[in-house]
């Protein structure tokens, strides 16, 4: 049976990986600066990772959510402890943009509306909801525009004003740092009146962590850069460190009740123990100030780099913006120097993305590759 054809590959075949790199079927290594779009948070094979997810599979690897698993609040309370996030409380499931079709089911529920306002270039998932959020129009059926969406500009304030004024809008979704859509942030100042104009307005705000949660942007959320209190923070991507997981947390003022939300897989043991061993990682090996640390040295190689227009992101999700369109590039890293990096919507732009764990040797192994890809 062949596979459904979706998905452009280049002709590389990983059968192995361990820390920063990957091996191929010829041990040919590859700097992993991709991370699979960043869901590789503290390196591939981490022993406490796969200590934790063996270790738990011989146990118990799932059962339902009608049982108690401890694993479950254990994981909440670790979240808790390192993200700041104090009181809020986790729902689990098992991607981002499961997580994020739950924030809009659970702000539609809770406000009675129906509409969402969302942002150029923000990608949010492929789902129902999160789909129909994503600026997008390739990857929208026609049963997903159903949905009432309104894609505003970053940074127009006067057009979130006139939408929340109309009285229909649920929830405002948006990303702190554009992933796909290509490294965009939005004003302080955007971000903070969003936030008290969907408090005015009986409107959820919504911070789509699930590409720059978990350390990446160089505090544990982006959006603890400014002064803003989402009403639910979607996570996922290097929640696991490539086990599938997800969730959303969800503010102390929202209540709960029976069979407002549900999973069959979310939560399971397994997940659960994935996730535990990420966070203590982080703590252990005080990756969030490898991240920042590392960003700072990255940052300053680059910007001796004249072919290099722009320099955007933060911490370890960051964009290289060129006055040229990036594939040739990407496909002269991946095949000559060996070396991952991502796209985006924005064709000029190189995504860097790798391990929290990646070190100072490897950045100057890509920007040696990476002048010398220049240059030819």
């Amino acid at each position: 049976m062949p596979l459904f054809n979706v998905y452009p590959l280049y002709d590389v075949t990983p059968v192995s990986a361990k820390g920063v790199f990957v091996y191929d079927e010829n041990n040919t290594e590859y700097l992993d600066l991709y991370g699979g779009h960043a869901v590789i948070s503290i390196g591939h094979g981490h022993p406490k990772y796969v200590e934790a997810i063996t270790s738990q599979v011989a146990k118990l690897g799932f059962y339902s959510n009608a049982i108690q698993n401890p694993l479950q609040k254990e994981l909440a309370d670790k979240l808790e402890a390192l993200s700041g996030c104090k009181d809020y409380e986790l729902f689990l499931c098992n991607s981002g943009a499961e997580a994020n079709e739950n924030a809009l089911k659970l702000a539609s529920f809770k406000t009675g509306k129906s509409r969402v306002i969302a942002f150029k270039n923000g990608f949010h998932g492929r789902t129902s909801a999160a789909v129909a959020a994503t600026d997008n129009k390739n990857i929208i059926a026609p049963i997903n525009a159903q949905q009432k969406v309104t894609i505003l500009n970053l940074n127009d304030i006067e057009g979130v004003k006139r939408e929340l004024k109309k009285g229909d809008v649920c929830a405002v979704i948006l990303e702190f740092i554009q992933g796909v859509g290509g490294l965009d942030e939005a004003t302080k100042e955007f971000f903070e009146e969003v936030d008290v104009l969907c408090k005015a307005n009986n409107t959820f705000f919504i911070a789509d962590e699930v590409q720059s949660g978990y350390g990446r942007s160089g505090k544990f959320f982006a959006f603890q850069h400014y002064n803003v209190t989402p009403d639910i923070i979607s996570i996922a991507k290097g929640m696991g460190n490539g086990f599938p997981i997800g969730g959303i947390l969800i503010h102390p003022s929202i209540e709960a009740k029976f069979g407002l939300l549900g999973t069959t897989f979310g939560g399971n043991h397994l997940a659960c123990a994935a996730g535990l061993s990420v966070l203590n990682a982080i703590e252990e090996q005080n990756l969030i100030d490898n991240v920042n640390e590392t960003s700072a040295y990255f940052i300053k190689i680059a910007k001796t780099i004249p072919q290099i227009k722009n320099i955007k992101g933060r911490g370890l999700m960051l964009g290289l913006e060129f006055d040229f369109e990036v594939g040739d590039l990407r496909k002269k890293l991946i095949y000559e120097y060996h070396i991952f990096t991502g796209g985006a919507a924005n064709k000029n732009l190189l995504r860097i993305l790798p391990p929290l764990t990646v070190k100072k040797e490897h950045i100057n192994q890509f920007f040696e590759a990476l002048i010398k890809a220049l240059d030819k």
